[in-house]
């Protein structure tokens, strides 16, 4: 299914081939959710037409909307500092990272995999 929008409520699938919509709760979806973008494929289950899971990229490609400056030779961070990608979330990323930048993000964990050139 093809992720649409969040309502406030859940998360707006529409289904590629009857173009059905359905919205999945807050709480059915995987803490991952908060790196979907719209028209993102997922993998939705259901059982006697109830939703089980989601189930979503591994990696999604995000934009840095906001992370500020990485300082040169400060290690005191361990040498990452929190950057907000497009969807609102955040995530830890290495200093070198600059507002634009778009980066490979890991859904599972949040983490950051690689710097994407376009």
């Amino acid at each position: 299914m093809t992720y649409l929008y969040h309502d406030g409520d859940g998360y707006v699938f529409m289904d590629d081939k009857t173009f059905d919509q359905i919205s999945i709760l807050d709480a059915q979806m995987p803490e991952g959710a908060k790196f979907l973008l719209p028209e993102t494929t997922c993998q939705v289950s259901f059982h006697e037409g109830n939703v089980l899971f989601a189930e979503m990229p591994v990696s999604v490609e995000l934009k840095v909307e906001h992370t500020d400056p990485g300082l040169q030779g400060d290690r005191s961070t361990g040498g990452t500092k929190p950057a907000t990608m497009e969807t609102g979330a955040e995530i830890q990323v290495p200093l070198f990272i600059e507002t634009g930048d778009v980066l490979k993000v890991d859904t599972r964990d949040g983490s950051y995999v690689s710097r994407v050139n376009h």
